[in-house]
C-alpha cells in the first residue's frame, strides 16, 4: 500500500525531546514500512525515517528562529501532497494536521483521514466539525470525542510505542516521578503536594513551555524549594526507562480532558504503575488496579501512593504488550485504510443548513 503520512513540521519526527505527536507519527511509519508498506513522511527536512522524506523546510519550526509565520509553511506542504495526488502516487493519506486538510482534500478522490491528536472541547470547533461533518477522522481515545458527537469518527485507535523502545531496568523504586510537560492542566503543582503529603522523594523529569512560564515561577517553583522535590528537567526516550523504573509510581494528576496521554503508557512499558485523575483518556488506558489507580483528588492520590508497593509490575508490562505498542497500531490504522479504500468515492462538502 502507497500511504503518505503528513506531520506538523513543528517538531522533527521523530522530536528530539518532547513532542507527543510528532513521536507517534514516527512510530506508525517505521511500523508500517517493517510491515511492507510504501511509506512516504512528510515532515521537516532534520526528521529521520526508514520510508521516503519528504520535506519542504530543512529544520523543526520551533527551532528555527527565522521562522515567524508557521502556517504558510503548512499550506505549502498541503499543497505538495494534493499535487502527487494529482500524479496518483498514494492509495491512502493519512493526516496529523487537525482540521487544516479537511477543505483542500475533500475536493480530491484519494481517500484520506485525520488522526486528531488534541483536545475538541473549544467552542470554536463546534462549527469546524458542523461544517466538516463528512470528514473520516481517527480519535484517540472515545473520551475525545464527546464534545464533538457530529464529526465523522470511523474508529478510536490508541496510541502504542515500539515494544522494545522502553523496558524495565533491574532499579529498586525510591522516589514517585513526573514525566512530559509542567502546565497548569498537567497539574504538577498536585504532584507536588501529593508526594509531600505521602512522605515520598518525586523527581520530575518535564519541559516548560514559553507559555507556561509564569505558571512554573509562581506556583510550582516555590514548591521546588521542598527537600523531597528534584527537578531533572526534560529527558530523551534513552534516559526513560531508568528514570520510569526507578520510580514507585508516575504521578499524573491532570486537570484537563486529556485525549491519551502518551506518559502513561510509557510508564506501564517500564512496568511502572500510574496514579491519574479521572479525567479524559484516563479510564480507558488505566486498568484500575493493574496498571494503577484511577482517583478523584489530592487525598485518594495519596491514598493509593501506599498501595504501589504491592503491584506487580510484570504484569503491568505485559498489559502494556498486550494493548499499546506500535504494531497493534499500525495493524489497526492498516485495516483502516483497507475499508476506506474498498469504499472510495469523492466527499461532498455539506454546510449545517442542508
Amino acid at each position: 500500500m502507497r500511504i503518505a503520512q503528513v506531520a506538523p513540521l513543528t517538531e522533527a519526527v521523530p522530536p528530539k525531546l518532547y513532542g507527543g505527536t510528532e513521536r507517534v507519527v514516527h512510530w506508525l511509519t517505521e511500523e508500517l514500512v517493517a510491515q511492507g508498506h510504501d511509506v512516504t513522511l512528510f515532515a521537516s527536512g532534520d526528521s529521520q525515517t526508514s520510508g521516503k522524506l519528504d520535506a519542504g523546510w530543512p529544520k523543526a519550526l520551533r527551532l528555527d528562529g527565522s521562522v515567524r509565520d508557521p502556517n504558510a509553511l503548512h499550506m505549502e506542504m498541503l499543497e505538495r501532497v494534493r499535487r502527487k495526488c494529482d500524479d496518483d502516487e498514494f492509495d491512502v493519506l493519512h493526516f496529523h494536521l487537525d482540521y487544516y486538510p479537511f477543505s483542500l482534500f475533500s475536493r480530491q478522490p484519494t481517500p484520506f483521514l485525520t488522526t486528531l491528536h488534541g483536545r475538541l472541547d473549544l467552542p470554536e470547533h463546534q462549527p469546524t466539525f458542523t461544517t466538516f461533518s463528512k470528514i473520516p477522522v481517527i480519535s484517540i481515545s472515545n473520551a475525545q470525542r464527546r464534545p464533538v458527537p457530529q464529526a465523522n469518527f470511523v474508529r478510536t485507535i490508541y496510541h502504542g510505542l515500539p515494544e522494545k523502545l522502553l523496558t524495565p531496568q533491574p532499579i529498586t523504586p525510591s522516589y514517585l516521578a513526573v514525566l512530559g510537560r509542567i502546565a497548569p492542566e498537567k497539574g504538577v503543582d498536585r504532584a507536588i503536594k501529593i508526594a509531600i503529603r505521602a512522605g515520598i522523594p518525586l523527581k520530575i523529569a518535564a519541559k516548560i513551555d514559553r507559555a507556561d512560564e509564569d505558571y512554573y515561577e509562581q506556583v510550582v517553583r516555590p514548591l521546588m524549594d521542598h527537600p523531597l522535590v528534584e527537578y531533572i528537567g526534560e529527558i530523551s526516550d534513552r534516559e526513560k526507562p531508568e528514570f520510569l523504573s526507578g520510580a514507585y509510581g508516575l504521578l499524573l494528576p491532570i486537570d484537563w480532558p486529556e485525549p491519551f496521554g502518551l506518559v502513561m503508557i510509557e510508564s506501564m512499558a517500564c512496568g511502572t504503575p500510574v496514579i491519574a485523575y479521572n479525567r479524559g483518556s484516563v479510564p480507558e488506558i488505566i486498568d484500575e488496579a493493574l496498571t494503577g489507580f484511577i482517583v478523584e483528588d489530592e487525598t485518594s492520590a495519596v491514598a493509593a501512593v501506599g498501595r504501589l508497593t504491592g503491584m506487580d509490575r510484570t504484569a503491568i508490562r505485559k498489559q502494556f504488550e498486550k494493548r499499546f505498542t506500535a504494531r497493534r497500531m499500525a495493524l489497526d490504522y492498516v485495516a483502516t485504510y483497507r475499508s476506506m479504500m474498498e469504499h472510495k468515492a469523492p466527499l461532498r462538502l455539506v454546510s449545517s443548513a442542508e
